[in-house]
């Protein structure tokens, strides 16, 4: 049966959400401000978006996860999904080929409530794409959205009850490449937070331990990811824990905001021979450094 919402049952949605939203807001502080110190052991997802292993395609991918030994996957709806949907991409799959996808998921075993989405300038391609985010069962959407829609996008996201996690790149390519901007997305648009990609902030000469201060209390997902240098563009990332990302700080700074969401390994580099060596690198860095955590 076809999932796209009807612009009569997304309107109805809308004004649902509206009405609910004040109501929503007095629980979450109050949740907010009950809630106990977070175990990262226990508490932090990890996991590793798909992106990862973008030289192969979405059951593969899949493969790689598994042998990784992590659950939690954020895959991108511009992978190639195999042959047995024809080699098509998420963005462009039917119902029953979502339906497929998430039996593919459900068969490793791994547990998928994110997914990046790029939308352009239409609301109508971000509701396909928010349609099939609904059908995967995601919890929020990675994107970076257009400066002139955060008030479209928000409204939408309000009637799927899907969050959006705002993303960044460099500058020069994104406009959150600056915290700043991404704060004034935050503005007034209840249903954004923050997905804080570690690796991609120094290239604009950011600190991530400055970005992830200054954006505390919003972020949904972590982008696991580190650089070599500062203020380079051109700069693909290194192995996690081999650069001039501050992960011990950044951990530390993340525990004391009670952060309780997701952490995504996330390489962009393509190693010879392929990305899973380096992860389990990774996975073995990450563990490390939570197991110091007081």
């Amino acid at each position: 049966m076809k999932t796209t919402i009807s612009l009569l049952t997304l309107l109805t949605l809308f004004f649902s959400a509206c009405n609910n939203n004040q109501a929503a807001n007095a629980t979450n502080t109050a949740d907010s401000l009950a809630a106990s110190t977070v175990d990262p052991a226990k508490d932090w997802k990890f996991g590793i978006a798909l992106w990862t292993f973008h030289t192969v395609d979405f059951p593969q991918s899949l493969d790689k996860v598994d042998s990784a030994g992590l659950k939690y996957i954020e895959p991108n709806t511009f992978v190639q999904v195999g042959a047995e949907l024809k080699d098509s991409v998420i963005g462009q799959l039917s119902p029953s080929g979502i339906d497929k996808l998430k039996s593919m998921i459900a068969q490793k075993g791994l547990i998928c409530e994110s997914l990046y989405i790029v939308g352009d300038s239409t609301l109508k391609s971000w509701i396909k794409q928010f349609d099939i985010a609904k059908q995967l069962g995601v919890k929020y959407v990675t994107t970076e959205p257009p400066l002139n829609m955060w008030d479209s996008i928000d409204s939408l996201a309000g009637a799927y009850g899907i969050k959006v996690a705002i993303h960044e790149h460099w500058r020069g390519f994104s406009h959150y490449w600056n915290p700043d901007t991404t704060l004034m997305a935050l503005k007034g648009h209840p249903n954004f937070g923050v997905c804080a990609d570690l690796g991609h902030w120094p290239k604009s000469g950011i600190d991530p331990l400055d970005a992830v201060k200054k954006l505390s209390g919003h972020i949904l997902g972590i982008h696991l990811k580190d650089i070599a240098a500062y203020n380079d563009p051109k700069l693909v990332d290194v192995p996690v824990g081999t650069g001039v990302v501050k992960f011990p700080e950044i951990f530390a700074e993340l525990k004391k905001q009670n952060f309780n969401g997701y952490i995504y390994i996330e390489r962009d580099a393509t190693d010879p021979g392929g990305n899973l060596p380096s992860v389990m690198q990774e996975i073995k860095y990450y563990n490390d450094q939570i197991s110091k955590l007081k």
